[in-house]
């Protein structure tokens, strides 16, 4: 397997330089990273349970794809890419919002991104990556907000802020 790298930035999201994804998740660094959300015409959405394989946050419930951009590539373009990864599919794209969060995922692992949050429409089924997506599922926005309040511990932690901040962007989204 070839050595990732993320790219580190600062609470501006401004390059500071390159580190291994493990050394950067074990030492905390901020680094860039993005979060797709995809709605359906019916204004559901899809969630992915990550992977019982994945190094952290095995079988978690999260959105749609979650990654980070390699150098010399622009969050749009690697949120494309990790689409078709991850899911097996690509649609239209737009970012809604980024945020900075920091927070231990066990294993010794602590995540801490510069977290870009896109959104896009479409009623492409998936065609899952076993090594990245266990299952998915279609699901209500309102009951998703309702059972990240009610089991939390079954869905990841940048999913549950993105969630939170996605209701402020509710009249954005195609419910």
């Amino acid at each position: 397997m070839d050595v990732e790298y993320v790219i580190l930035v600062n609470n501006n999201d401004m390059p500071l330089g390159t580190m291994e994804k493990m050394e950067a998740h074990e030492k905390g660094v901020l680094h860039r990273a993005f979060s797709v959300f995809i709605f359906n015409t019916e204004g559901k959405l899809m969630l992915q349970q990550r992977a019982h394989s994945k190094y952290h946050s095995p079988g978690l419930w999260t959105n749609t794809v979650c990654s980070h951009p390699r150098v010399g590539e622009d969050v749009l373009q690697a949120a494309h890419r990790r689409m078709e990864e991850e899911m097996g599919f690509d649609c239209e794209l737009k970012e809604l919002f980024s945020f900075v969060y920091k927070s231990d995922v066990g294993q010794g692992l602590r995540e801490h991104e510069f977290d870009h949050v896109l959104m896009g429409v479409t009623d492409n089924q998936p065609v899952l990556n076993p090594d990245e997506a266990a299952d998915w599922k279609y699901v209500d926005f309102d009951w998703v907000l309702k059972d990240v309040g009610i089991n939390p511990e079954n869905y990841t932690v940048w999913f549950k802020i993105a969630l939170a901040e996605m209701k402020k962007h509710r009249s954005e989204l195609p419910l």
